[in-house]
């Protein structure tokens, strides 16, 4: 019976012994499942972060795109009006540039009339005084 007990009681020390590193493995085990939890969360954080300045950013982006788009459409509707604006300029121009023809040629041809005019009442006088010469 004594070397029963003797050999229980080894027995018993032995899963004590076991209990006891399995404790201290367990808590170990624990420790480093939170420092990698603890680690995991803030990776978590970080990329979420991350994510969110990216999002940040491609919301921006997107308003800038948005506003330069708009700012092109108005610049195009700038753009057509002027050359509408050009285009009528351009035939008002022409039609002056024929206004200024025919005024050009319709003031050579009174030019060369009234020259000829002159010419006429030149030879006139100057026959107007010959006879006044004879006269005198």
């Amino acid at each position: 019976v004594a070397m029963e007990t003797v050999s229980l009681e080894q027995q018993i020390q032995s899963v004590q012994r076991h209990i006891a590193f399995l404790k201290r493995e367990q808590t170990e085990l624990l420790h480093d499942l939170h420092l990698e939890i603890l680690r995991l969360q803030k990776h978590c954080s970080e990329l979420t972060h991350d994510l969110e300045m990216k999002e940040l950013e491609a919301q921006q982006q997107e308003a800038l795109e948005r506003e330069l788009e708009q700012r092109c459409r108005a610049m195009e509707a700038r753009l057509q009006e002027r050359e509408r604006d050009n285009a009528e300029l351009r035939r008002e121009l022409r039609h002056k540039e024929a206004l200024v023809a025919a005024l050009r040629g319709s003031l050579r041809g009174k030019e060369r009339a009234f020259l000829e005019e002159l010419k006429r009442r030149g030879h006139r006088a100057a026959r107007l005084d010959a006879r006044l010469q004879r006269q005198s």
